[in-house]
């Protein structure tokens, strides 16, 4: 298998080069160091105005600690105020001297108020407190502002996270019940400028809601923790009497009671570790007063650091494989060889896709657009005037684009080299810098001022919550005129979930209540066609019963949905008998059962018949998740049962895992059942519309995994072509993790005659991280991106796709042909992207060909071009074949021809050969879809 997206090739360094690109940059300091500043010098300061020293005797008797760190430095004496209210003795936590569990002290709960940012150690230290036993409050932006890896710890082990900042103050409602006695009843509520805390574990339990229409949680708690929804101790968003009457029930309900009577906190509270006070003294000397923050200035912000954030948050679903963010080195100590790799490879991989985007951004919106061979001629004729040869240029020109994105490729691949050299002198903790400040500095300046696309398949999920919350056409076209403006050419409606259809059927037995009234889908399709969209239905189809939809629709947790209800003996069970999946809260139909097949076929029918869809996204055309290994196993419907023991003579519900033969035997059923249906629909939406695209969301688990797991047999649907559009769902919080789901996938060359379109979840995905996960996809053989969902747009990516999609225009120009709709005119489209590229470079002196492979290289170049544009004018066989076997020997020597550019650009050589195997799997499409065979 070819090496994909892989530079192992050293970067040579002109140090006189370098200079100019610098002279700016040597005198700046590390950013992080005056935070650390700020910390050290108001707590000392606190002390010493106090007059008094910390007693360890004392602090050791303290039950409660509350953390102190530069993220609540500005407001400190407010939260000391409201602590003093509430009676109880406290030690304070200097958050940045932690490093390990000893650092917490010995408190027995800890308060965390208003702690945006997490760094590895403190993560670490709070997690095995914990694990111990530790009980924890927290309030506000909980660790917003850390690196993505911790944000997904704490999620887990807070039960919860901070979603989303309220746009206007709201009441709060406590929910005081018989199994959360500890919620206050009074003095509780006021006008708060909060957020929404979602929930994510399954003993999360919500103790407050904000008092708005959707009721969104405000206040949420499991066993060792509370996540208050608002920045406790800051006056201008929240009443004093309402952060003191909630931590004096929090206090209860971790048996601290509060005794004013007893003795009260005072300004002076001692530390919860003595040497973290005798260390804030030690650095008194060394701070600059200037550096003291305002204790005024509040900033919301997001995950990002933006202050602008999503409308809605989604709810957690343990359905979605979220791949989670790789864990950062230990931040002390050596690093192993193969983390040395790991760290050289990925900031390589992010230097090339910084270097890629920038390349494209250049080429599309220059003036340069010659053919080939004409591109060659000019730059042979500056090369024999004695102008500056290609071979000289070791660094990027800075006349080529963006100077800020061009200093920081070079910084960062002199970062790279300082991190090697540091590995190589066994400094690990330099090393580890100058990683993370190359990484940071990419980030910094990734080129999104300018348009950066090709043709390609740019495609969101318009999820049931933001189609919910609309309430009418009007509304709805606001969503759409965003979708249009950013550029999206594809949007999955949400139609069917858990048995509502969004739309009144004829078919399904209730429409979905919160949307009675109108018709949704009739409103979407119309709207996207005004904007030059396709709306393809996306349908639920074997899930058939959601109870955390029930909690929407004030439905009791058991309900299993209209359909379920109206039909039981339609559903499937696990081998205990248990309708609904106890992870994933959801129930499922029996895909064995015939009755099934012929209503969801109907169901589906109904939709393409009365609707102008343009396509059908098969969602949940599965099983539920199983694990065989510890007994946990769906399937057993009262059809499927009957059809497998009229097979075997044995019932399925009495078969083990341990029976290999008779086990792998009901796997295959239950496989075929999913491939039956699969193949049985889309002969009959065909017939009726030809033109219907199909797509289904599908899982990129390994092939034997997942047909083990969830019987989803999808490399043979693409195979056979009965699916046009395969949308596995790699899901991943970080771009490494988005490659290595999706490099198997797109790599499969038996599924060329279906297209592949990777998705990206944008739940928790800083807007960069977004963006770098896109560039990953636009460098791979990938058609294009899909992304989950509307609902987690925010305006930061919007704002970057209204710049580098041109979606603004979408309007006023001609739209870029849809590759799954028109694949030739795309496979064209995008080869003449790919020219401009290469002229673009030769114009800049930039590649690094000679003769005789240069002139044979660009001849072979134009007659491909040749080609492929007869292709796209002129469908037909003759035509096609042509173009299929000179894209096939071109491809061949590509390497050859690249050999000494790939000495330098490696990871843009392999992106280009990248994008020629895209063309090839459009023209391997265009021919079964558009030509079809004989």
């Amino acid at each position: 298998m070819r090496s994909y997206l892989r530079s192992n090739q050293p970067w040579h360094l002109s140090t006189e080069r370098l200079k100019p690109l610098f002279s700016r940059h040597r005198n700046r300091t590390n950013p992080g160091i005056p935070w650390k500043s700020i910390l050290v010098g108001s707590a000392i300061a606190t002390l010493f105005h106090s007059g008094v020293l910390p007693s360890a005797v004392w602090a050791e008797t303290a039950k409660l600690g509350v953390v102190k760190s530069p993220e609540n430095e500005g407001y400190w004496s407010e939260i000391t105020t409201r602590l003093q209210a509430t009676g109880v003795d406290y030690c304070i936590v200097d958050f940045s001297q932690v490093q390990q569990v000893s650092d917490l002290g010995s408190p027995k709960l800890l308060f965390l108020p208003n702690i945006e940012r997490l760094e590895a150690p403190q993560l670490v230290a709070l997690q095995e407190w914990m694990r111990q036993g530790g009980r924890v409050i927290v309030s506000g932006p909980m660790g917003t502002l850390s690196q993505p890896e911790i944000r997904t710890r704490l999620r887990t082990l807070l039960g919860a996270y901070w979603g989303f900042d309220l746009k206007q103050p709201s009441g709060l409602k406590p929910l005081r019940t018989a199994q959360q006695t500890w919620v206050p009843s009074s003095g509780s509520t006021g006008n708060i400028r909060g957020g929404v805390v979602i929930p994510t574990g399954l003993t999360s339990s919500t103790a407050a809601v904000w008092s708005q229409r959707d009721n969104s949680p405000a206040v949420v708690s499991n066993d060792q923790s509370i996540f208050l929804g608002w920045r406790w101790g800051v006056d201008v968003m929240v009443p004093p009497a309402v952060d003191t009457a909630w931590l004096q029930a929090a206090l209860r309900r971790y048996d601290i009671p509060p005794s004013p009577s007893e003795g009260t906190s005072s300004p002076s509270q001692p530390y919860c570790v003595p040497s973290q006070a005798s260390a804030t003294q030690r650095s008194l000397t060394s701070l600059p007063s200037g550096n003291l923050p305002n204790p005024t200035r509040v900033t919301p912000r997001t995950a990002s650091g933006s202050a602008n954030t999503p409308t809605r948050i989604a709810q957690v679903d343990p359905d979605f494989g979220v791949a989670p963010a790789q864990v950062l080195p230990n931040s002390k100590g050596p690093l192993t060889a193969g983390q040395v790799s790991a760290m050289s490879q990925e900031l390589k991989n992010l230097i090339g896709r910084v270097e890629s985007a920038l390349l494209s951004a250049n080429a599309s919106n220059s003036n340069v657009n010659l053919p080939t061979t004409a591109a060659i001629e000019q730059f042979l004729r500056a090369g024999a005037k004695g102008d500056s040869r290609p071979e000289d240029a070791q660094t990027p020109d800075p006349t080529m684009g963006s100077n800020s994105t061009i200093r920081a490729v070079v910084q960062a691949r002199m970062g790279l080299q300082n991190f090697l050299n540091a590995i190589a002198q066994n400094d690990y903790d330099q090393a580890r810098q100058h990683w993370l400040q190359a990484r940071r500095t990419l980030w910094e300046n990734y080129p999104i001022d300018r348009k950066l696309t090709q043709p390609e398949i740019r495609a969101i999920w318009l999820d049931r919550g933001t189609i919910v919350r609309a309430k009418s056409e009007q509304d709805l076209a606001k969503v759409f005129d965003q979708l249009a403006a950013a550029g999206f050419n594809t949007v999955f409606f949400e139609t069917v979930n858990a048995s509502y259809p969004i739309y009144p059927s004829r078919v399904a037995p209730e429409q979905n209540p919160l949307v009675k009234g109108w018709d949704p889908l009739a409103a979407a399709v119309k709207l996207a066609h005004q904007r030059g969209m396709e709306l393809h239905a996306w349908v639920w189809m074997f899930a058939a019963a959601n109870q955390r939809h029930n909690t929407i629709l004030n439905q009791p947790a058991t309900y299993p949905g209209p359909l379920l209800k109206a039909l039981p003996d339609w559903a499937m069970f696990d081998q205990r008998g248990r309708l609904f999946d106890p992870n994933t809260k959801k129930a499922f139909l029996d895909p064995a059962n015939p009755q099934v097949r012929q209503y969801l076929m109907a169901l589906v029918e109904e939709i393409v018949t009365r609707y102008e869809v343009d396509g059908i996204q098969l969602d949940y055309i599965r099983y539920p998740f199983q694990d065989p290994r510890v007994n946990q196993n769906f399937g057993y419907g009262k059809a499927a049962r009957q059809q497998f023991k009229e097979l075997t003579g044995v019932d399925p519900i009495q078969v083990s895992p341990t029976q290999r033969d008779l086990w792998q035997k009901w796997t295959d059923f239950r496989i075929r059942q999913i491939d039956s249906f699969v193949s049985t629909l889309a002969t009959r939406l065909r017939k009726q519309r030809p033109s219907l695209i199909l797509s289904a969301a599908v899982f990129p688990l390994p092939r034997q995994e997942r047909l083990q797991r969830l019987q989803q047999n999808w490399e043979d649907w693409a195979i056979r072509g009965d699916i046009d559009l395969m949308v596995p769902m790699t899901y991943a919080l970080d771009t490494t993790g988005l490659e290595r789901l999706a490099q198997p996938v797109l790599m499969q060359s038996t599924l060329s005659s279906t297209l592949m379109l990777p998705a990206i979840r944008l739940l928790n995905l800083p807007t960069i991280v977004a963006v770098d996960q896109i560039q990953l996809l636009r460098d791979s053989p990938s058609s294009g991106y899909a992304l989950f969902a509307v609902e987690n747009l925010d305006s930061n990516l919007q704002n970057v796709f209204r710049r580098t999609q041109s979606g603004e225009n979408v309007r006023s120009s001609p739209p870029s042909p849809i590759p799954y709709r028109q694949p030739f005119p795309a496979a064209a489209a995008r080869y003449q992207a790919l020219q401009r590229e290469w002229s673009f470079l030769l114009a800049n002196q930039q590649l690094l060909l000679r003769e005789p492979a240069l002139s044979e290289w660009g001849k072979q170049a134009d007659t491909l071009s040749t080609l492929l544009n007869q292709l796209a004018q002129e469908p037909s066989r003759q035509n096609l074949l042509a173009a299929k076997a000179y894209l096939v020997s071109f491809r061949s020597q590509f390497q050859r021809w690249m050999q000494s550019q790939s000495a330098t650009q490696p990871y843009q050589v392999q992106v280009w050969d990248n994008r020629l195997a895209t063309i090839e799997r459009l023209l391997r499409y265009g021919e079964r879809t558009v030509l079809k065979p004989d």
